[in-house]
């Protein structure tokens, strides 16, 4: 793989080398409900366990075969995992077993385990299934000593596999389980749920039709409630916010309040547990009848059940189960006699280490705190990811009437600079909306900067941005074109309109513009405003955030692709595509990609290869079609070396691999800028631009002297970028120091340390640092204050 070398520099990393799996036997199973993605997870703990010398076991149909036995636990291969990544639900296989929950089930579990001496276990499921496997490995010396005595099992045996070691993934598309921000599945089971919302969309337009869709989620709301966030819905019921008696008229009235201001449909959004003040049960039926008999609305019922499980998995939870099937064997490997059962989970951008029964108990306790009618609890102990998606849906969801919102005297401008990229209207909807509660008045710039020096500048109105959140591309127009010459003709537009603060969202551009204006404010007072931008682009390569807008977007449309052209080769024998993605100098794309399509080898500008990496990369190849996966994956980031083109690596590859595979092109283009929006793309957008807003309320609270709005501090120009686990709103200046502006990147990316992940999930030797691989914490510890600057996500 191209060179696995990085920068000298001290060392204080800590390598997996050290860590071993020889003469170690590791066991992976699924169980409990499935979810798209578990395989990815398989996938890569079977990979990685295989990789450090480990001896992999799969048991089929989760704790029944572990009872069964027999054929149902089989050696894993490292051929065994191919192409299962793009596959829904778990290949090997789930079940719900009852003999697993009784003593005598759990001995011939024991026994089976014994055996084979397996003693580490890798246990990929919900809250029930992980907490069946801490009561496993909590019994796991006195179901030996009863082997023992009945004869089944020698002293030795009995000696060489006297511990257990557990390890928990989540896998559940309610993201249901505490300690963690997202559980295997829940993407997936947005994107199949916004799918059918937004086809449903299209029908409702044309007859002017009301929707009630039910989603899953009998105890948890946040499928519902992201949803309803991701779709603009008109209502959603979830168990953790049962209405207030008296919730029919509210909602009556605002359905009809939104048809009044010529919307053509309403969405009204239920989940399947939702409840009312009272625990008496709201179901989809009770509420068409409650529109029908009270405003005559056509009004129809939709329930999506067991769709939201199936299908491909997304690019986020194949790159979320990729990651935590890795860290789950490194725990395993770490673990002595005293760690306690622990899941790997993320938080914000990282992988994190949680005891198990401390998340469980999290999560029973939630369920306790809703039986006892303390939602404000349960709400808190979800965690931030809920509370922040909750606290956005009552930002845009104000009941109040808009007569009666404040008025802030105060105007607002909100603009797009550079290339579409998918959410951007998500945000600017959130934005316009946020701000009108707020008081403000807001301005929509049309076209960029080129659009705000012609006079492109007009109000923009709660109802114009109606229905926004779906559509990809920019619908306000935007442009790359760099302020600087022209800051003459915006400085007039800006007195003309009396702009008080600018919310800019875009990518590269959108940062060197705000750079401009910043500087320009010794000149021009008029800058002297809050300036904001959320980075938003394809590519991922503003300074200052791990995450841009789009690029989720980006990255399911490179997915999709890289499957179908896989797929493609399905009846042909030893065939190698050579794919070439977009993202200028900067390898998100490629590198992220890569690793959610299953690529054999990724070429990026951040790495640098030569001839001989190129020539290795073709060995490794030849050696991988000898065996029964016989096609391959390489992509090639558009910039990555200027002499070693596509066509170059593709006729290479063509001439090197004659005789032994064959070689195909394809470069995939704007069709990773097009599309409509992922539910992760419409959420982050809807969330950072009513977090943008909030800030630049405060600042110009805070900068308002004298009768009007000043400041030139450079805490006043920031851009709002998620960093590892918090949000935080950064200085411009500041981030120049960060940015090589030459090739357009920030100088140190957080991505690159998934490469070397890659490369041991497609069989290549590497370095693996693991000195940022989660460490134990424990899930009671002081939630972070929400300060100005760092507020989670």
């Amino acid at each position: 793989m191209a060179g696995t070398t990085g920068p000298k520099r001290q060392d204080t990393r800590k390598f997996f080398e050290n860590l071993s799996g020889a003469g170690k036997s590791i066991a992976v199973l699924t169980s409990g409900g499935d979810a798209q993605g578990m395989n990815g997870a398989v996938r890569a703990a079977v990979r990685m366990g295989i990789y450090v010398g480990a001896k992999v076991y799969f048991i089929h149909e989760g704790y029944q075969g572990m009872v069964d036995g027999g054929d149902y636990i089989k050696e894993a291969t490292w051929e065994s995992v191919s192409s299962v990544l793009q596959v829904g639900g778990t290949v090997i296989g789930s079940a719900r077993c009852k003999e697993f929950r009784t003593h005598e089930g759990r001995l011939k579990a024991a026994h089976n385990l014994v055996h084979r001496r397996i003693t580490y276990l890798c246990v990929i499921g919900g809250d029930g299934s992980l907490t069946g496997a801490n009561l496993f490995r909590e019994e796991w010396s006195d179901l030996l000593n009863e082997l023992l005595e009945q004869g089944l099992i020698d002293e030795e045996a009995a000696r060489s596999n006297s511990e257990l070691h557990i390890v928990g993934m989540v896998g559940s598309i309610d993201n249901d389980f505490c300690g963690t921000d997202m559980t295997i599945g829940t993407d997936s089971a947005l994107h199949r749920i916004i799918e059918v919302v937004d086809a449903i969309m299209t029908t409702a337009q044309s007859h002017q039709r009301t929707f009630v869709l039910e989603v899953m989620g009998r105890h948890c709301g946040y499928l519902a409630l992201v949803s309803a966030l991701a779709c603009g819905a008109d209502w959603v019921f979830i168990p953790e916010m049962p209405p207030e008696d008296g919730w029919e008229d509210n909602m009556c009235l605002k359905l009809s309040e939104n048809r009044a201001d010529k919307k053509r449909l309403n969405i009204i959004i239920v989940a399947e547990g939702a409840i009312d003040s009272h625990n008496k049960a709201i179901t989809p039926d009770y509420i068409k009848d409650l529109v029908v008999s009270r405003l005559g609305f056509d009004t129809r019922v939709t329930i999506l059940g067991h769709v939201q499980r199936g299908g491909t998995p997304s690019a986020f939870d194949r790159i979320l189960a990729s990651r935590m099937g890795v860290e789950a064997v490194l725990a395993l490997l770490e673990a002595s006699t005293n760690t306690p059962a622990c899941v790997v989970s993320l938080v914000g951008n990282q992988a994190v280490r949680l005891p198990l029964m401390e998340c469980v108990q999290m999560t029973q306790e939630v369920q306790k705190a809703m039986d006892e009618k303390k939602f404000d609890e349960a709400v808190r102990l979800r965690g931030r990811s809920f509370e922040n998606n909750l606290s956005t849906y009552r930002l845009l969801a104000s009941q109040t009437a808009r007569s009666e919102l404040p008025n802030s005297s105060f105007n607002v401008a909100v603009m797009n600079v550079g290339a579409p990229a998918a959410g951007m209207n998500a945000a600017v909807r959130s934005a316009v909306r946020v701000g009108i509660t707020e008081g403000h008045k807001m301005f929509a710039v049309s076209d960029g900067f080129e659009g705000f020096y012609k006079g492109q500048v007009k109000e923009i109105k709660w109802g114009d941005v109606g229905g926004w959140t779906g559509q990809g591309g920019s619908l306000l127009g935007t442009k790359r074109t760099l302020p600087a010459k022209h800051l003459d003709e915006i400085a007039e537009q800006m007195r003309i309109h009396n702009i008080n603060a600018l919310l800019v969202i875009g990518g590269f551009e959108a940062f060197e513009s705000l750079l401009e204006l910043y500087e320009a404010r010794a000149n021009y007072k008029e800058f002297c405003i809050p300036m904001c931008i959320l980075p938003a682009t394809i590519s991922n390569n503003v300074p200052g955030t791990d995450h841009s807008l789009g690029a989720d977007t980006s990255l399911n449309a490179i997915v999709e692709t890289c499957d179908r052209i896989k797929q493609s080769a399905s009846g042909t024998k030893r065939r190698v595509f050579i794919i070439e993605t977009m993202g200028g100098y900067c390898g998100y794309l490629a590198t992220v990609g890569g690793l959610a399509a299953g690529a054999d080898t990724v070429y990026i500008y951040e790495e640098p290869f030569d001839i001989r990496d190129l020539q290795a990369n073709v060995e490794h190849l030849t050696q991988k079609m000898k065996t029964s996966i016989q096609r391959g994956l390489v992509l090639r980031n558009e910039n990555c070396n200027e002499n070693f083109t596509t066509d170059f690596i593709y006729q290479l590859y063509s001439e090197e691999g004659r005789g032994v595979f064959d070689c195909r092109k394809n470069i995939l283009g704007h069709m990773q800028q097009g599309g409509a929006p992922s539910p992760f793309d419409r959420n982050f957008g809807t969330k950072v631009a009513a977090k943008a807003i909030q800030w630049i309320t405060r600042t110009l609270k805070e900068s308002y002297k004298e009768g009007r709005v000043f400041t030139n501090s450079e805490d006043t120009a920031c851009l709002l970028g998620m960093r590892r686990r918090a949000m935080l709103f950064q200085p411009v200046v500041q981030l120049r120091e960060e940015t090589d502006f030459v090739h357009r990147i920030p100088k140190e990316q957080w991505w690159l340390k998934l490469r070397p992940l890659m490369k041991i999930l497609a069989k290549y030797k590497t370095s693996y640092d693991v000195s940022d691989a989660g460490q134990l914490e424990h899930v009671t510890r002081v939630r972070p204050k929400e300060s100005d600057t760092a507020a989670a996500i």
